[in-house]
């Protein structure tokens, strides 16, 4: 293992041998913008063996206008035990991004947020656990249904209303995990209807800086380091945005591993806040605001 929150190929690849803990669900949480390409579809051509594809469209709240908010408790908790996962299970979560992790932090949070601790990203995903030529499978293991428990963990999560008065009050820090183009705004659109650009006062601190060229995730020294050059105080209050929820989570997973383990996630992000904040509230550098 790497930390509770990371696990390596060799570890993975040893427990699933050894069986040596029943209680373990690995989850495949690869997503793609609708249109793309088809996750589940690659999913049933090759996965971990014994892994289950967690749909992150059909756990999210499908009445947000939003891209990809937070389902209901009751929802989450059904889809869950649905995958088999229980209380006492410990999930590994990985995805197939060539980057070796894309989706899998934003999973990794879901659960924490849900109330569930016992959750870890394997270091590196599937792209780096092929390199080492680990087993892969198009057989999909039968799910015994299980019940799942899941309790709102309202400290990991920001709303919008939440970071609307901390533009005032400053009770946190908020650092935006997306590339330095698309948060200061000459970039073009991320995606229809969303120029770039980011909310007032934001830290920005890229995402792609905690992984290696190979996809894995720094050592705590160099991550440490990018934090106190962003002057960013891993002793106070900190939430994480990005463009809608995904890549925040990547921040949040940095900070855990440095013992930080109470960084927050802005679920809306910047999809929410530029269609919901005021002009003034909104940076656009290099032009005037919309």
């Amino acid at each position: 293992m790497v930390s509770r929150a990371m696990v390596t190929a060799g570890w993975l690849s040893g427990a699933l041998k050894t069986k040596k803990a029943p209680s373990l669900r690995v989850l495949d949480s690869t997503w793609y913008a609708p249109g793309g390409r088809d996750a589940r579809k690659e999913f049933t051509e090759k996965h971990i063996p014994g892994a289950a594809f967690f749909d992150m469209e059909q756990c999210k709240d499908e009445a947000s206008p939003y891209e990809m908010m937070l389902p209901s408790r009751t929802r989450f908790a059904d889809y869950a035990g649905s995958l088999g996962i229980n209380n006492q299970s410990h999930v590994v979560i990985y995805d197939c991004d060539n980057m070796g992790m894309l989706y899998a932090p934003r999973l990794w949070w879901m659960f924490r947020v849900f109330g569930h601790s016992n959750v870890s990203v394997l270091d590196g995903g599937l792209v780096n656990w092929e390199k080492r030529n680990l087993p892969v499978t198009s057989e999909i293991a039968a799910v015994k249904p299980e019940k799942f428990d899941a309790t709102l963990d309202r400290s990991l999560l920001k709303t919008f209303e939440d970071v609307q008065e901390n533009l005032s009050s400053k009770r946190f820090q908020l650092v935006d995990a997306r590339g330095a183009a698309r948060f200061r705004g000459p970039e073009p659109k991320p995606g229809e209807g969303i120029e770039p650009g980011h909310i007032p006062g934001s830290l920005n601190l890229p995402f792609a800086g905690f992984l290696t060229p190979d996809g894995f995730q720094k050592p705590s020294h160099e991550i440490r380091r990018l934090f106190e050059e962003k002057e960013v105080d891993l002793r106070k209050p900190l939430a994480a945005t990005c463009r809608r929820g995904v890549t925040a989570s990547h921040l949040a997973l940095a900070a855990f591993v440095l013992g930080k383990e109470d960084a927050a996630v802005y679920d809306g992000s910047w999809s929410e806040w530029f269609h919901r904040a005021k002009p003034e509230h909104k940076v656009f550098e290099g032009r005037s605001q919309a």
